[in-house]
């Protein structure tokens, strides 16, 4: 595999990593006005990845159909958003500030359930970057080297706030600052685990590359909606995790346009 396509897999785990690493530095708990506003940031960071990064280029890998260029992107995000809805339905996990746990019965310790939560919803964003790679290593004319970078970027920069969500909660619940970091650092290995994964079967899968695209888009939104968009909308009334959104929204789509 090129090393372009290695360094693309292990961005966003480095972006976990750092946003991890914020239990060495700080002392709590992130107060919940900014837990809010960088749940806010990843979704608009995810939310542009997957019209720009995944949506687009589906379409136009699918302009041969003409008038129905839509249908393999209407089919693979309908597709990816049940196979998450299956996940979660099948794997334990609690949300952060959440008292019951989701999905099967388990006795599991409540911070293993929260990291449990974060690799759910990291599935998909590996998945996303490797089907990006996928196809420029397939010479997918509708995906570039700097897409698929740009994405990869997008996605560590909206795994640091990720991290410091789930490290920093266990810091304050008891854990040391080094099970902090390592349980928030083990919520990303998913990550490049299932880009490499996606990278294998999709290179099998070459003709299907615009579902895969809008597999990873569906997955995606899937995550928004289920998790970050009502953790934004928790407590007290606010605009800030609003703009926080609306940030992260532009700059994805500034860096995908820019230099996708």
């Amino acid at each position: 595999m090129p090393t372009e396509a290695i360094i693309g897999l292990l961005v966003p785990f480095a972006g976990t990593t750092l946003g991890a690493a914020c239990a060495f530095f700080m002392r709590g708990n992130l107060s919940a006005l900014h837990e809010r506003s960088l749940a806010g940031l990843a979704a608009g960071v995810m939310v542009a990845a997957s019209i720009w990064s995944l949506l687009l280029p589906a379409i136009d890998s699918s302009e041969a159909l003409g008038r129905m260029a839509w249908m393999p992107a209407f089919m693979g995000f309908w597709t990816g958003t049940l196979f998450i809805l299956v996940l979660d339905r099948a794997i334990p996990h609690l949300h952060l500030d959440e008292d019951e746990a989701e999905g099967p019965h388990t006795n599991l310790a409540r911070t293993t359930l929260m990291v449990l939560a974060v690799t759910l919803h990291n599935i998909p964003e590996g998945m996303a970057v490797g089907v990006v790679f996928a196809g420029w290593l397939a010479g997918e004319s509708a995906v570039t080297l700097a897409g698929a970078a740009t994405l990869s970027l997008g996605i560590a920069i909206q795994n640091f706030p990720e991290g410091a969500i789930i490290s920093l909660p266990l810091r304050a619940e008891g854990s040391s600052r080094a099970q902090a970091f390592a349980k928030g650092t083990a919520s990303g290995v998913v990550e490049p685990l299932a880009a490499l994964a996606t990278i294998v079967f999709a290179r099998q899968l070459v003709p299907w590359m615009p579902h895969l695209l809008s597999f990873a888009a569906g997955a995606m939104m899937y995550v928004v909606m289920e998790e970050l968009v009502p953790l934004m909308a928790e407590g007290e009334h606010s605009h800030l995790p609003v703009l926080m959104f609306s940030l992260g929204f532009t700059v994805m789509m500034a860096l995908d346009v820019a230099l996708g």
